[in-house]
């Protein structure tokens, strides 16, 4: 298998990663996952402009180019034999002794590892949805940066996972931030709600192309903050992300949403995406 290693291609078996490394002792690092359809990437450059964006707000600085690493990220997908699947890109600060908090000095080069894995696409519940639960947000306070560090996110995963639920819808003090792996929004007479962009969620790429679909469309959408009540009294509810498109919501701790049936906006979004998607990467089928 062949995986990046730096700024080189080889095979899985050469990365050693050092007991030093301060991804591995402090999670220090950023990460990024990009979809390839047909065997190409969609979205790469906002990928690739958030890996970057990231890395500025934690005072790291990727030695390679924009142009360098996404040129890197297609030759190992080039080089891969999968055709629909996830690259995950990390970077993490590098190897410094002794261990020390405070950030090593420039000399210290960022570690950066990827690799390329075939997961094909969930048509099936892109269409029937997926069931959550409600957990309070107990994360950090700059969740704007994708870090690796993802103890919190897991954390309210599992919680979900042992509740038989497929993803955890957080919130703050009665207001709803996202699910702990990816965006979230609501449909109420017609109009979209979702939480504006800042430091309490992750800039959503996918968030991205699915407001684009709703400008095309027609569809009001309103970037703010909506509560716990708003969620449970909404119309239709949908997640989003790079892995799952726009995903319908059936169920919400319990309590079936639009009867636990796709809405008709979470519906003509999903087909806009899809068609998104086609229109960079070829047919899907």
């Amino acid at each position: 298998m062949k995986v990046i290693w730096n700024s080189q291609i080889v095979d899985r078996e050469e990365v050693k990663i050092d007991p030093e490394d301060r991804g591995y002792q402090f999670g220090d690092g950023i990460y990024e996952v990009v979809r390839a359809y047909n065997g190409h990437f969609f979205g790469l450059d906002e990928h690739v402009d958030r890996l970057y964006s990231s890395a500025d707000k934690i005072e790291m600085v990727i030695p390679q180019s924009k142009e360098e690493m996404k040129n890197l990220m297609v030759k190992l997908l080039n080089e891969s034999d999968v055709q629909t699947g996830n690259l995950y890109l990390q970077a993490t600060r590098g190897v410094a002794s002794p261990r020390n908090h405070v950030y090593p000095d420039m000399s210290v080069l960022p570690t950066i590892t990827g690799n390329v894995t075939a997961v094909p696409r969930n048509a099936q519940k892109i269409e029937n949805g997926i069931t959550t639960i409600t957990e309070p947000d107990i994360r950090w306070l700059k969740c704007d940066i994708k870090s690796i560090s993802l103890l919190g996110n897991i954390m309210v995963k599992h919680e979900a996972h042992k509740k038989n639920a497929d993803e955890a819808i957080l919130h703050r003090d009665g207001i709803v931030t996202e699910c702990s792996a990816s965006n979230v929004a609501i449909v109420k007479d017609g109009t979209i709600y979702t939480h504006p962009d800042g430091n309490l969620i992750l800039p959503g790429v996918t968030k991205i192309v699915w407001l684009k679909c709703a400008e095309e469309l027609g569809i009001e959408v309103k970037e703010e903050p909506f509560t716990l009540e708003q969620l449970k009294e909404a119309d239709e509810v949908f997640c989003s992300s790079t892995t799952i498109e726009v995903m319908p919501i059936h169920t919400i701790d319990g309590k079936k949403v639009n009867g636990g049936q796709r809405g008709k906006i979470t519906e003509q979004l999903a087909e806009a995406f899809k068609l998104k998607i086609e229109e960079a990467c070829g047919e899907l089928l």
